[in-house]
């Protein structure tokens, strides 16, 4: 009888079929590369029909990867639980964004202003067009939405002075021209980021658990208990390592592609700091809409501003760096202009998550910040 029992038990935890968009990505995206590498094409769009043919294609494989690695990464963090887990999905994030800003800024035509700009546009996008969409979407079906306001507030206390390090306090320095740091002070800025996130990330995996816990329902407790085994857990952790491989090996290719593509559409070079951001945040983006369309807000809040924590505490340290062992010139600096922009974010952010409840007036507000973010990306 126990072993009836035993393998009735097995049969009840058969491990569910990884899906095609999960293990498919990666091993297209590795054939391209050693497509793109036979027929010389991996330095970008150079004016040729194949090579317009190659720009065209790119753009669903590097996202096919993104989508491949975030949803492994979260298997294996489901297996590995705190803090790993939450170590598995920043870092495989972060390899990522770091992919392709290092790209840029060591490539044959530095662009020592992309990491710049697209930290304010994770910033943006997650601050106020993922909270916005969240907020309105999950206010509109719910009326009223809850979280625990000790979590929101830890999140805003980590962004605030990582925003300040790494986008505001360049600008008001003496030692290095414009809105770059010098040699010191770029170290002692990434060792400070890196610091407040590791504080952050203790506190949210180990110390106060508390502040960030999403009430589970009963119908997701046997889900949750159920872990990947350990021959899926190795297989993701195969499929993740290629689909990181593919976004590092076409990182230059995607940044070289966009570069021509903006100049030849006569966009501001900061578009391509909103497109690379775009790039990394949608899968969580989506994750955190399904979350607050089922009235969870909790874990819209924890994916959302959990991202934006984890980019900038993990990429500046990360850039900086590269740029001090390359000596890559990097300019952090915002302009007035976005400077105001990201204060009233702030601002309009300590309002929102102030109170523990959320309607849909909150989220419009922050859509209109968004549009007007886009808007003068555009139109500077």
């Amino acid at each position: 009888m126990t072993s009836v029992a035993a393998a009735a038990e097995r049969q009840s935890h058969v491990e569910p079929r990884t899906p095609v968009s999960a293990w498919a990505p990666p091993l297209v995206g590795l054939a391209f590369v050693a497509a793109l590498k036979v027929l010389g094409l991996d330095g970008g769009y150079d004016g040729s029909t194949l090579s317009l043919v190659v720009a065209v294609a790119l753009i669903p494989v590097l996202f096919g990867a993104v989508f491949a690695a975030v949803y492994h990464a979260e298997l294996i963090a489901h297996r590995t639980g705190e803090p790993f887990g939450t170590l598995v999905l920043a870092m495989s994030v972060t390899v990522m964004e770091v992919a392709l800003l290092a790209s840029a800024l060591l490539g044959d035509d530095p662009n020592p202003t992309l990491t710049r700009d697209t930290i304010l546009a994770v910033v943006m996008i997650v601050g106020n067009g993922l909270v916005g969409v969240c907020i309105l979407m999950g206010g509109l079906r719910h009326k009223e939405q809850s979280f625990r306001v000790t979590g929101a507030n830890a999140y805003l206390a980590v962004l605030i002075p990582l925003c300040a390090l790494s986008l505001v306090l360049p600008n008001h320095t003496v030692a290095a021209p414009g809105g770059a740091y010098s040699s010191s002070q770029l170290a002692f800025a990434g060792v400070a980021t890196f610091a407040i996130y590791l504080a952050f990330l203790y506190t949210q995996t180990v110390r106060n658990r508390e502040y960030f816990a999403v009430v589970i329902k009963d119908d997701e407790v046997a889900d949750k208990a159920h872990k990947p085994s350990n021959r899926a857990t190795l297989i993701s952790f195969g499929f993740l390592v290629a689909a990181l491989l593919v976004v590092i090996l076409l990182s230059k290719t995607f940044t070289a592609t966009v570069d021509v593509g903006l100049r030849a559409a006569g966009a501001p070079a900061a578009v391509a700091g909103v497109i690379v951001a775009f790039l990394i945040l949608l899968p969580e983006f989506s994750a955190a809409v399904r979350a607050a369309r089922a009235d969870k807000l909790q874990k819209s809040v924890n994916l959302a501003l959990g991202s934006a924590c984890a980019t900038i505490g993990l990429t500046i340290p990360a850039i900086a760096a590269l740029s001090l062992l390359y000596g890559a010139p990097l300019e952090l600096g915002l302009d007035s202009k976005d400077t105001v922009l990201l204060l009233v974010t702030f601002a309009v952010a300590l309002l929102t998550f102030g109170t523990g409840r959320t309607n849909i007036l909150y989220g419009l507000i922050h859509l209109v910040l968004f549009a007007t973010f886009c808007f003068l990306v555009v139109q500077p």
